[in-house]
């Protein structure tokens, strides 16, 4: 599987929530509205996928089916995200978390 055209949205930070990523897997299908959430211990982040709620219960829109999938999808929104920080690090000449 090919994961392309990685794209961040950062948000005004909210209960955790800094942005959604967006990608495109082989050059054929469109995801977007992937949450980005910084972990609860502050070291890293961790990635939600959409939900539709109802009065009962929440059920998921998508989501990987397997832990492989699961993997490639992190690996490469984590990447853009370090990458973005890192320049917006050089930028500003601030301190980047390691």
């Amino acid at each position: 599987m090919k994961i392309s055209e990685v794209n961040i949205q950062f948000i005004k930070p909210s209960n955790g929530l800094v942005g959604f990523a967006s990608f495109v897997i082989d050059d054929a299908f469109f995801i977007s509205s992937i949450g980005i959430h910084e972990k609860l211990n502050g070291q890293g982040y961790r990635l939600t996928y959409p939900t539709k709620k109802s009065n009962l219960n929440s059920r998921p829109i998508f989501h990987p089916i397997n832990r492989e999938t699961s993997d490639l999808i992190e690996t490469a929104i984590f990447n853009k995200l370090n990458n973005v920080l890192r320049k917006a690090h050089d930028r500003h000449n601030c301190s980047y978390p390691e």
